[in-house]
């Protein structure tokens, strides 16, 4: 099962919006975008950047319009992906991207102060790779998502 959620992060001057999509199992981060308007083009992006990776069974959202949208379920449907939405005001059915957005922000975003969304999207490229490749998760039994992403994509 995958999921996605949408958030902002404050710059210097005004914010920009982050989306990214996580395996629940693993907790691997399999793409990310990031804009500074909160449409459905940037989130339908990262979702057909996830699909050249992998395909899950199920694909877990929120009700944001970005989500409900006609393009972005298309993409899903096309696929034969289910998908599940969680209820509204529902933060916790989403538990992993929101610990994730918690993750992000104290440990790159609130340190490192970005001035620019250059600036933002270099500091995350190289933040989501520590994520998946050197961060060991307590969760993941001190293992990195990646090792137990592609541990589990080979038992398939």
């Amino acid at each position: 099962m995958w999921s996605t959620d949408i958030t902002y992060l404050k710059l210097k001057k005004g914010f920009i919006y982050l989306v990214a999509i996580i395996d629940w199992y693993s907790r691997y981060v399999l793409s990310w975008e990031l804009s500074n308007t909160i449409d459905t083009f940037f989130c339908a992006t990262a979702l057909e950047e996830a699909l050249k990776v992998a395909r899950p069974d199920i694909f877990n959202t929120d009700q944001g319009s970005q989500f409900t949208s006609n393009k972005f379920e298309k993409i899903l449907l096309d696929r034969g992906i289910k998908i599940s939405m969680d209820s509204k005001g529902r933060a916790l059915d989403n538990i992993f991207v929101e610990r994730l957005w918690r993750t992000v922000k104290y440990e790159d975003i609130y340190l490192k102060h970005y001035e620019s969304v250059l600036e933002t999207y270099h500091g995350l490229k190289e933040y989501f790779h520590f994520y998946n490749y050197v961060r060991v998760h307590q969760s993941l039994c001190y293992k990195t998502p990646s090792e137990i992403y592609f541990n589990n994509m080979l038992r398939r």
